[in-house]
């Protein structure tokens, strides 16, 4: 669950490595073994993802240490979620794994209300939004991981540092299900995460672009995500059992980078080599065998819109404006997945969805790219978004969320959903002073 989910492991201790090189089918294994741990859906999470600005000059890039500073003091409160930042200085509120909606966002608000106020005193505000409309890109963070990753990102383009340093996030996680078929069962919700993924894609599209690649899509951010490079942030196909997909998926992914085991040795990996050639080779000529760890750290390298961690993470929704958007896509997954009525209600919208959805991978097919460059302004996805918001508004008594989850949630699908518009759509979503930024 979130606590664990977007931190990489550790970098290795100088020396050999801890343990033995690894064969093919073993990966295999061992993917099987982690990707789905099935059960009684019991659980929920939430990665919160948020640009750091000037309250003064938000249009402003923030200098290096300022960015720092407002990292180290978010560090220092006594928070319940972990708190991490990405490549670009975007911070990272990751919740612990909670057995109720309610305890989930009562934990989220209190962090976020102490981090506001921490960083407001510093002159810095929060900002929802799923694409830093600042230009240049600036990496804040430097290590051998980043380094590497940025390197074989712009082999294929721009869209890798756009991703690393300007792109946030709301991830919501919730449990693989169960192992038996049936509406809480792991292969359906899988299914249904790929599915209605392009509906939450078009209902909290909140990263317009007015000019470049994806000028005029509601949401850029999953342009950038498309663009990555061939597979890495692909989905794999769902006319294949869950797992063995996903392992097939992951083999056959490029490896990014290979940690060294020795204190300033370089992270660079040969191009074209997946893990799959990795393990066949029993190492390429210029690396050594693969392990376990190798095998544990090329996954945290994926970046599908759904992610098999255990649990499903589901990534494919942009930051959200305001003090309480983000709680908006928190409820309502945890409804449509959660609550057996509602999901009944998602599933039957989902396989309505599932002609438009095609042959090609999320997000790569004509659905999801409609939702990218659409919105809920296409009539098939705002008709779908319609019923599932609908139903998770009916569903939120019933899984306890209080009183402000509802009121919001309903707002919410007022204003945006029963009307066909997005966070995008807001005239104000792409504003950071009051005007609008232009570069």
């Amino acid at each position: 669950m979130p606590q664990d989910s977007s931190a990489p492991p550790p970098p290795p201790a100088p020396g050999p490595p801890p343990v033995p090189s690894i064969s093919e089918t073993q990966a295999e294994d061992l993917i099987h073994g982690i990707c789905f741990k099935t059960g009684p859906p019991r659980l929920i999470g939430a990665e919160l993802e948020w640009l750091v600005l000037d309250a003064e000059r938000p249009e402003q890039p923030l200098p290096p240490e300022r960015l720092r500073a407002a990292h180290a003091a978010a560090r220092a409160l006594p928070l319940h979620a972990r708190v991490t930042v990405e490549p670009g200085g975007q911070l990272e509120l990751s919740s612990a794994p909670a057995t109720s909606l309610s305890s989930c966002v009562d934990d989220l608000q209190a962090d976020l209300t102490a981090v506001r106020a921490t960083l407001l005193a510093q002159g810095l505000v929060l900002r929802g939004l799923g694409r830093d409309p600042r230009r240049p890109y600036r990496r804040l963070l430097s290590s051998p991981r980043y380094d590497a990753m940025e390197a074989y990102f712009d082999r294929t383009g721009p869209a890798g540092r756009a991703m690393m340093c300007a792109s946030a996030s709301v991830q919501v996680c919730v449990d693989a299900g169960h192992e038996e078929p049936g509406v809480l069962g792991h292969g359906r919700r899988w299914r249904l995460a790929h599915l209605l993924g392009a509906v939450l894609v078009a209902a909290f599209a909140n990263s317009p672009a007015h000019e470049g690649p994806y000028a005029g899509w509601r949401c850029a951010r999953q342009g950038i995500w498309s663009d990555l490079d061939t597979r890495r942030a692909l989905a794999p196909p769902l006319d294949a059992e869950p797992r063995t997909a996903w392992a097939r998926q992951a083999l056959d992914t490029e490896v990014m980078c290979v940690r060294s085991y020795e204190d300033d040795g370089p992270w660079e990996t040969p191009p074209g080599t997946t893990f799959r050639d990795w393990l066949r080779t029993g190492g390429h000529p210029a690396l050594r065998p693969p392990t376990v760890e190798d095998l544990d750290y090329h996954l945290t390298t994926l970046f599908p819109p759904v992610r098999p961690r255990g649990h499903l993470e589901l990534r494919m929704i942009d930051a959200q404006s305001g003090d309480d958007g983000w709680l908006v896509p928190v409820a309502v997954v945890h409804a449509l997945f959660d609550d057996p009525e509602a999901t009944e209600t998602a599933y039957r919208v989902a396989k309505g969805l599932a002609d438009s959805y095609g042959g090609h991978p999320a997000p790569r097919n004509p659905l999801w790219r409609s939702a990218a460059r659409h919105g809920l302004a296409d009539p098939e996805l705002r008709a779908s978004a319609k019923a599932c918001f609908r139903a998770a508004v009916e569903a939120l008594p019933r899984l306890g969320a209080s009183a402000h989850v509802r009121d919001t949630v309903g707002a919410f699908t007022e204003r945006y959903v029963l009307r066909g518009r997005c966070p995008a759509d807001d005239a104000s979503t792409q504003v950071l002073t009051g005007k609008e930024v232009r570069r």
